[in-house]
């Protein structure tokens, strides 16, 4: 947002004119329509999500942009589409026009080398960076001063998941073990190869649950596909998106014919828990009102996925707070664009010992 200073002519009065500008791009530049401080009125920030087609990072970019827009900032959203090779070479580019900070939802988060390679490119330029949702190693970030993190702990997301599945089960166990074997069938849909989220969520939400199960004297959980030695399915494309996990589930529904293959469903994110819903439904699984259920859950507490778990069709998901991840963003843009310390004036939320790292905790999200 420009601030225009308009003195009258032969009059005491000065008054403040706000301009702005915008973009049907949707990578183009906004401003917003009012407010900023001297210190963010000046602000020109870049804010890179790793893709808009992730529903819960599309969450956090509406409610970002709306923060933004309200608190009169300048910024430009950039879509990485998944490579992150056009992510670096945005970030480049925004740097060379001018940036005077960045936000950053990664695309590659299974070597540091990305994250590397764009904190250097900021730091030549003395820009702030903001990492986000998409966690960057301790070392990334303490290698420059002006670096932060904003998320939630990896692992908790796993560990709450899979404590709500294991009570669940231990509550339904003979309802979800329709084949009456004493034990439980599931599928796991994985969202990337070498993200932590992923992994952490993959490995704890079974761990978690088979724990309740034992205790309970149950038998732990068996991935439906003996053949398979990851005891999982991940998008290759690694955009944890509905498509994998549909086209997997009616293959897999397809392939064996046994609508008692697969008990349960375990999803890294609730667009992976849309698609499987989607395809389960095509053999008259999780329909509105059908007395027949694959019990299916999933992370993020999307809009969609709640309104799921309302009508039945779905159980549960882990809630990331989508609005708070934006407001965390906003208070150290302000505190970088202000040129103080980034975490000045946050005492809110839980941060990482020696390390500039804010975390959003998770919450259980089940139908009430």
């Amino acid at each position: 947002m420009k601030k225009v200073i308009s003195t009258m002519l032969a009059v005491v009065m000065t008054a403040m004119m706000l301009m702005g500008c915008g973009s049907g791009n949707d990578s183009g530049s906004k401003s917003g329509s009012d407010s900023g401080s001297s210190e963010t009125s000046k602000g020109n920030v870049h804010v890179f999500y790793y893709t808009y087609g992730d529903t819960f990072v599309s969450t956090v970019r509406t409610a970002l942009d709306a923060k933004l827009d309200e608190m009169g900032i300048k910024y430009t959203d950039y879509d990485g589409n998944t490579n992150q090779q056009t992510q670096t070479e945005q970030v480049q580019t925004a740097l060379t026009s001018g940036a005077n900070l960045l936000v950053v939802n990664l695309v590659e988060t299974g070597s540091d080398d990305a994250a590397y390679t764009i904190v250097n490119a900021a730091k030549e330029k003395d820009v702030p960076v903001i990492f986000f949702n998409r966690e960057v190693s301790d070392e990334v970030v303490n290698s420059y001063d002006k670096c932060s993190f904003i998320g939630s702990l990896a692992e908790e997301a796993g560990q709450m998941q899979g404590k709500m599945i294991g009570e669940y089960l231990v509550e339904n166990f003979d309802s979800v073990d329709l084949n009456g074997d004493g034990k439980i069938s599931y599928a796991m849909f994985k969202g990337q190869e070498g993200n932590k989220d992923a992994a952490y969520r993959t490995q704890y939400s079974v761990e978690e649950a088979d724990k309740i199960l034992t205790e309970a004297g149950k038998e732990t959980l068996s991935f439906y596909d003996d053949s398979n030695k990851n005891k999982y399915q991940v998008d290759q494309d690694g955009a944890w998106s509905a498509k994998a996990a549909q086209d997997y589930m009616a293959t897999a529904l397809g392939k064996y014919n046994n609508d008692n293959m697969i008990e349960l469903v375990i999803c890294n994110n609730d667009g992976m828990a849309e698609g499987a819903i989607a395809a389960l439904q095509t053999v008259g699984y999780n329909k509105e009102g059908g007395d027949k259920n694959i019990p299916v859950f999933g992370v993020d507490a999307t809009e969609a996925a709640k309104s799921l778990i309302e009508r039945g069709i779905m159980v549960g998901t882990i809630k990331q707070d989508a609005d708070k991840v934006a407001e965390v963003i906003t208070l150290i843009m302000n505190n970088g664009l202000a040129g103080n310390e980034a975490l000045d004036g946050i005492t809110e939320y839980p941060i990482d010992e020696g390390v500039t790292k804010i975390r959003i905790p998770y919450q259980v999200y089940l139908s009430e």
